[in-house]
């Protein structure tokens, strides 16, 4: 009979574990060493109890609850594609309504020449993505208390894939612990209806366009 203070253990170390994407997909893919696993985890949650801790990361890669390695996601990838920008750039700006008011104008005629732009809000602010090119245009708009950061010399990767991307978990956690597993940092992040982008520094391209294309594959 299992106790509640095994269930306990448990469910800590199924949270530990899908806080993990890595971990998540090594153990999907069978190449887990759970008795080393368990070490760490019981390292980490402060605890002796190695036995449920073992038997918890043996059990994981049989819950049918998706995930990071589910037959969906992988269907999803294989049929995707990746598409890439360079010369790339983000405006990190302040809140406010006087912000975007100074920023309409430019921002349309971007819009107009269909060059690259997104403007992404966040909690403290908002992040213009852009060509490098059109950087000045929209900080001639701005004083300069109203600019966070600039960031120059980074690219974009769209993973674009079919729409049934929006009902499919795990696919944004994939990509990005594939990315994570190479040592690439990712600067933004981000999944709109079919497009999962990712903005990374450009000497990372290469490695990051052969991470996915594996991933695809």
């Amino acid at each position: 009979m299992t106790s509640s203070d095994d269930r306990s253990t448990a469910r800590q170390v199924r949270e530990w574990i899908n806080a993990r994407p890595v971990v998540v997909e090594a153990l999907r893919e069978g190449i887990a060493n759970h008795s080393a696993l368990a070490r760490h985890i019981a390292r980490d949650l402060g605890t002796e109890k190695l036995p449920a801790i073992v038997a918890a990361c043996r059990r994981y890669p049989a819950r049918g609850d998706g995930g990071f390695g589910d037959r969906t996601v992988r269907r999803l990838l294989s049929k995707s594609r990746i598409e890439t920008r360079t010369k790339v750039a983000t405006i990190t700006v302040t809140q406010g309504i006087d912000v975007l008011q100074r920023l309409g104008d430019v921002v349309e005629e971007i819009l107009d020449e269909n060059l690259l732009c997104r403007l992404i809000q966040v909690s403290r602010g908002t992040v213009i993505l852009v060509d490098e090119d059109s950087v000045a245009r929209f900080l001639r708009k701005l004083r300069e208390n109203q600019i966070i950061a600039v960031h120059r010399g980074l690219v974009e990767l769209a993973v674009t894939s079919p729409a049934t991307i929006e009902e499919t978990a795990g696919l944004l956690a994939r990509l990005a612990s594939v990315l994570a597993t190479r040592g690439i940092n990712i600067v933004q992040a981000m999944s709109c209806y079919t497009d999962t982008i990712f903005v990374l520094d450009r000497n990372d391209m290469t490695a990051a366009i052969a991470a996915l294309a594996d991933v695809l594959a």
